[in-house]
């Protein structure tokens, strides 16, 4: 027995005694015992009504009364299993899209970074707004020395070409970085396991840290199965050798935005080239801890007069002009671009929208089962039971219901995000894990919470507050069930129409932009091509060339392949996302950037670029050949001497591709082709230009950078990809073991992969919409279908007068009628005014589009009238004498 309910014995038996003692007391002045005792209950009053006091006072009540409510709200929940399923259902699809949006906004936008007071880390760069890039190692000297308001300052740059890291059994794929010491304790993470790098002084020897490495969590469980022993033990990464000093903690990742499988942190060692005052200098990414007090904007004022005395260090000209600025921004607003910012806000509306449309229809569903039970809680308001005392017991069945549904909901959220796992990784910035945190479970509960109040306070508090005498006459469970309360429910039924309507609309605009993408002009063939993309371990080729000794070879070996047309090599197709390099340099006394790539020969014949002027790479383009380049149109607008004749910056020479090139050596340009969709479809096309893969030898100055990092190969052939992909990966493998897990794909996948922002996007409100109409059209039909049973008498009775079924059919479609009216004049105010938030994600269309909100507007009309017709029919064939006699 608990506490509780010994308390409660106890005071039971201290009012028996009581009594006891007051009856003796009786009798013994001359009472009969039956007299004396009634006497003595007289006197004491109500028992009951004391024993509750006592317990009031005691504080436990409300426990009681709660756990009375919840087993009523069960028994409820067995008695109308239909019902229930259908509050539940509902209030699951709402809760979970909610909870699986709020799953990518929460860990893309709210915290993307697991550092210590993420808030005041920032990102320095140097350039402008349009142009920045990192920073080489004579400005983040001046930096460190001038500054005044970071408390520190840590530099990091990529390790060169691929890394492979040699685990207990197998290679595994790193994301490699050169960090200096005091990275670690910049962000303000220490090591999981062992420790960081030593502090040093920056220079260009070796230091205390030399051949030191940190592993990742990841790292240290899939290559060496989470041993503790790890510290102190020599690892190799490529051909490498690195002695183990500290293991990072679970999820810690730096870049905050790495999607690799594992990461890896070696001391970063300053070299020769860092000396140089010019603008061939190593860049590093900067990242530094604002001092406290001290804001973004403040540092930034600072920074940018550093800079310009920092600029004046610089004896070319041109870079002291592209040097002259310093940019600096929240490292957290670095990850996430303002246009996928925009867009998870828009699509967090969106399905904040349909939580709301399923609130709405809960509470719809509610309020007609707290009108049907108006004799029950006029019954229960005649036996004493106070106004708060309803509307709590109605409350813990709704909040009942609710919780079931965020059971359902969260289960639903995490399928949601597992199915959409590869769109989220190829077109989010940050892997996003589907895996609940603190913080989803936080929102799950208050969206639980939340429901249950909007779904249940309102028709609770209604049917309190209805008098009691009305209900409890003969027939009272029709009762109450006025105009007022059918307005209440239209108006919750026309919000419905209103927010659907918008989802429809956004959903219209996305599919019209997917629809528009695909007919845009590529500039370029996709049709019968395959891509691998091949990831090359350029250590096993340390001292060979790469050119001759791998990619030759095997574009030889793929083009003798039965059914190939031809092949060729590019380090990046179009539309690609694998390899990107925006190079600068200087042009005609102006510095600039543009999309650098290589390719053989055959890449024209693959992809079937056409030539506004010149040529493409052909076989006379040989390492002992002049080196030569291929520009787009883009570039040559910006940079030709007649901006409409392309061919007029034919001959002209680029940069130099040796060291030891003199003076006005460097590739000249041999053609330029037409523009072409880069890496956005809809996009117009950026300058690029292309280097000769033959002419890529190792004393090149891009060979290392373009060959050794990343290649792909295309293959054109008229044969299904079932009978070419096998083919093409035992070529793979008989040029390298390590090439047999490429991933090969078709181009015209390589297209659909380049829409997944919009198709993202689409195919979440496709799933909103379809299931905001759902809802909307269910909403409409309940309300219909209660009414008509709500109204059986009168409708008889107009069928008895002589009412025709028509014109009853007619009545019931005219009060769907103006619900739907009223739900579109307003859905289309909220679909003008909210198209805005999707309008960086539309392409040719505009976000005022009227087809689209024509369309839209005529499908929830046609879906809402077709749901009205069923109850409208059922109406008409009530019989007049049965309706009558139910009454």
């Amino acid at each position: 027995m608990n506490w509780s309910k010994k308390r409660g014995e106890r005071l039971k038996d201290e009012i028996q005694a009581h009594i006891d003692f007051e009856t003796q007391e009786n009798i013994e002045a001359g009472m009969l015992p039956e007299e004396a005792r009634h006497a003595a209950m007289k006197k004491f009053g109500n028992v009951l009504l004391a024993r509750e006091r006592s317990r009031e006072i005691w504080g436990w009540l409300w426990v009681d009364r709660l756990l009375q409510d919840l087993r009523h709200a069960l028994r409820q929940v067995w008695r109308s299993p239909g019902f229930a399923a259908t509050v539940i259902g509902t209030l699951s699809l709402g809760i979970g899209a909610a909870a699986a949006m709020f799953t990518v906004v929460d860990r893309l936008l709210l915290e993307p970074v697991r550092y210590r007071a993420a808030g005041r880390l920032v990102s320095i760069r140097v350039g402008d707004a349009q142009n920045a890039y990192g920073a080489a190692w004579f400005d983040i000297e001046q930096w460190q020395k001038e500054n005044q308001s970071f408390e520190q300052m840590a530099l990091s740059g990529l390790m060169s070409g691929r890394n492979y890291l040699h685990g207990k059994s197998d290679l595994l794929e790193v994301g490699g970085r050169r960090v200096s010491a005091n990275l670690f304790s910049t962000l303000g993470v220490e090591p999981e396991l062992g420790r960081g790098f030593l502090p040093e002084a920056p220079g260009f020897a070796p230091g205390k840290n030399a051949g030191t490495i940190v592993l990742s969590d990841a790292v240290w469980r899939m290559a060496f199965d989470a041993d503790r022993s790890i510290l102190g033990r020599q690892v190799m990464i490529d051909d490498a050798t690195y002695t183990v000093v500290g293991v990072m903690p679970p999820g810690f990742r730096y870049p905050a935005g790495n999607v690799s499988s594992g990461q890896v942190w070696t001391p970063l060692q300053l070299g020769d080239d860092d000396k140089l005052r010019s603008f061939s200098a190593p860049f590093y990414e900067v990242i530094a801890r604002l001092r406290r007090g001290v804001s973004a904007q403040q540092a930034a004022a600072a920074m940018a007069v550093i800079q310009k005395r920092v600029a004046a260090g610089y004896t070319d000209p041109d870079t002291r002009r592209g040097r002259t600025g310093a940019v600096v921004r929240r490292y957290e607003d670095t990850l996430v671009g303002a246009d996928v910012r925009r867009a998870l806000l828009a699509l967090l509306a969106a399905a904040g929208v349909l939580w709301l449309i399923a609130s709405v229809n809960v509470t719809n569903l509610l309020l007609a089962r707290s009108t049907a039970r108006q004799r029950e809680i006029a019954m229960r308001a005649a036996l004493g039971a106070s106004r708060w005392r309803v509307v709590q017991q109605m409350i813990v069945e709704g909040l009942v219901l609710s919780l079931v549904a965020a059971v359902l909901g969260a289960g639903l959220a995490v399928s949601s995000v597992r199915l959409l796992a590869h769109e989220l990784t190829q077109r989010l910035p940050l892997p996003v894990s589907a895996k609940p945190d603190v913080w989803i479970l936080a929102v799950l509960l208050a969206l639980t919470f939340v429901s249950a109040i909007m779904a249940s306070a309102w028709p609770a508090w209604i049917a309190a507050r209805n008098p009691i005498e009305p209900a409890l006459r003969q027939g009272g469970a029709q009762t109450g069930t006025g105009r007022k309360h059918h307005r209440m429910r239209g108006v919750l039924v026309a919000a419905e129409i209103a927010l659907s309507l918008t989802l429809l609309v956004g959903c219209g605009l996305l599919l019209r932009t997917i629809n528009s993408l695909h007919h845009v002009p590529l500039g370029y063939r996709t049709d019968h091509i395959l891509v691998a993309h091949l990831r090359i371990p350029s250590y096993r080729f340390a001292g060979r060339n790469l050119t001759t000794d791998l990619y030759q070879p095997l574009l030889e070996r793929v083009q003798h392949l039965h059914g190939v047309e031809t092949a060729g090599l590019i380090s990046e197709v179009p539309l690609g996302d694998t390899f990107t390099i925006q190079f600068g340099l200087r042009m005609n006394a102006q510095a600039f950037s543009a999309s650098l790539k290589a390719a053989s020969p055959g890449a024209q014949r693959v992809f079937g670029f056409p030539m506004a002027a010149g040529r493409y790479f052909n076989d006379s383009d040989t390492p002992t050949s002049e080196p030569v380049v291929v520009i787009n149109e883009a570039f040559a607008r910006a940079f030709s001497p007649d901006k409409h004749d392309p061919a007029a910056i034919l001959g002209q020479k680029l940069m130099a591709t040796t060291r030891n090139a003199k003076e006005g050596e460097g590739a000249r340009i041999i053609g330029v082709m037409d523009d072409g969709r880069q890496s956005q479809i809809s996009q117009p096309s950026q300058p690029e230009l292309e280097l000769c893969i033959p002419q890529l030898t190792p004393d090149n100055l891009y060979y290392k950078t373009m060959d050794g990092i990343a290649m792909d190969l295309a293959v054109r052939s008229e044969q299904s990809t079932a009978t070419m992909i096998p083919e093409l990966r035992a070529i793979l493998k008989q040029a390298n073991p390590a090439l047999a897990n490429s991933t090969i794909t078709t181009m015209d996948e390589v297209v659909e992969d380049s829409l997944g922002s919009q198709r993202l996007a689409a195919h979440l409100l496709e799933i909103f919409g379809g299931t905001a109409l759902l809802l909307c059209v269910a909403g409409l039909y309940g309300l219909l279908a209660y009414v008509v049973t709500q109204r059986t008498r009168e409708l008889g009775l107009r069928i008895a007068l002589g009412a025709k079924r028509r014109d009853i059919v007619s009545l019931v479609m005219r009060q769907a009628g103006i619900m739907l009216l009223v739900g579109l004049v307003l859905g289309i105010a909220l679909a003008l005014a909210s198209a805005r938030l999707i309008q960086s994600f539309l392409y040719g269309v505009t976000a005022h589009d009227g087809w689209t909100l024509a369309c839209a507007a005529t499908l929830l009309l046609a879906s809402g009238l077709s749901a009205a017709y069923l109850p409208a029919r059922a109406a008409a064939s009530v019989d007049p004498m049965t309706a009558l006699r139910t009454e």
